[in-house]
């Protein structure tokens, strides 16, 4: 018998936030209200343990949850992400019993909005290399200073986890992962992109951003690490982002079929398209995509709730989900455009929005030539 997960999100409140989405896209603004709501429903407070004020949800089931917001709004879903991931990384430690990233959960219980800035342009290295500097200050804590960039949630977030590079000592240069506040920080006004438009993800400069010795979680060797937080970050990030996706997918097929049904074929006498053999193949070849993307996002954050030893092959069945749920969400898409006829490709068309939405894909961690690098790996070893 199948599980049943809990839910916080409820019809009426997806329905009201996916009415608010192409006015967002329109305007390239912040969703606020949707926001307002999602933190009156306890989303923000979704992987935050029961004991310390939240409803703790397995990652299977927020998983589940950012589907079906992805669905109703991506950019929406795509923003909260950010926040699910930091206090997803947190909760996913303290269940195995490593408490340094707790004050994330207490933070999250009280309110506080966590942003996730780490990307920075040019940096290949993703999480195993950082252009920004870390000082260490003499109390034991940090100031960053560097460029983020991609940082969703800048207009509300009122603490940023991020990263920088210590390199005081040469013989022992360290990643250091830390949470700053607002001060110390700027956030550009350069927001202004092709999709996900309401996410806001705007330029984050830090100028000396400080993070107090209790919000320094973790310092790390440049380059991979065995350490649980990079486990942790790795799988709540890769699982939540094709979620989201996948949602995308999901919503792309039922427009595809309303559309089906409502058109109808002069060459055929006025019946619907749903009845064209072409049509047709388009929509199941669409909907092969979607249950298979929607199986494996369920499947493998089960599989991190559980703990299912997957060995080495941990961080291949990790990026080669990102993958795949981005490029099954972009065919799909596509698929459910092409059965749907010239009028999606008029602005305010929602298949249109959730084209231009599905491309954001491309441009998350881990990217395609990361992947097929860690997945040959996995399989032939480490190249010469």
């Amino acid at each position: 018998m199948p599980r049943e997960l809990r839910t916080l999100l409820t019809e009426d409140l997806l329905a009201r936030i996916h009415e608010r989405a192409a006015t967002h896209d329109r305007d390239n603004t912040f969703p606020h209200e949707d926001l307002a709501e999602l933190t009156a429903a306890g989303y923000l407070r979704a992987f935050v343990p029961q004991r310390l004020g939240g409803a703790g949800l397995t990652l299977e089931e927020v998983a589940a949850e950012q589907v079906r917001l992805g669905a109703a709004a991506p950019a929406t879903a795509l923003a909260v992400n950010m926040h699910l991931v930091v206090t997803g990384l947190a909760a996913q430690l303290l269940d195995r019993g490593d408490d340094s990233a707790e004050f994330v959960l207490r933070d999250a219980a009280a309110g506080e909005v966590y942003a996730f800035g780490n990307s920075e342009a040019g940096n290949d290295l993703v999480m195993f290399g950082s252009r920004t500097r870390a000082e260490r200050q003499p109390d034991g804590g940090y100031r960053f200073t560097g460029t983020k960039i991609f940082t969703s949630l800048s207009p509300v977030w009122t603490r940023l986890a991020t990263f920088g590079l210590d390199d005081e000592d040469p013989d022992d240069p360290r990643l250091v992962h830390a949470v700053v506040g607002r001060e110390g920080v700027t956030t550009k006004d350069d927001w202004d992109t092709l999709g996900m438009r309401a996410t806001q993800s705007a330029t984050t400069v830090l100028d000396g951003a400080y993070a107090p010795p209790a919000q320094v979680y973790r310092r790390l060797p440049p380059g991979p690490s065995a350490d649980s937080f990079v486990f942790a970050l790795f799988s709540v990030f890769e699982i939540l982002l094709g979620a989201v996706y996948t949602g995308i997918g999901r919503r792309a097929i039922e427009l595809a079929v309303a559309n089906a049904r409502r058109r109808t074929s002069m060459k055929a006498d006025g019946r619907a398209y749903a009845q064209d053999p072409d049509i047709r193949w388009r929509i199941a070849d669409a909907a092969l995509l979607q249950d298979g993307a929607e199986l494996q996002v369920r499947a493998l954050a089960r599989d991190v709730d559980e703990r299912v030893d997957h060995g080495a092959r941990w961080f291949a069945q990790l990026v080669g989900l990102k993958v795949r749920a981005t490029e099954s969400a972009r065919q799909v898409v596509e698929l459910a455009l092409r059965a749907s006829g010239g009028g999606s490709y008029f602005t305010g068309n929602e298949l249109g929005r959730l084209y231009r939405d599905v491309l954001a894909g491309i441009f998350h961690p881990s990217d395609d030539e990361s992947a097929h690098a860690t997945v040959a790996a996995s399989h032939l070893g480490p190249p010469d």
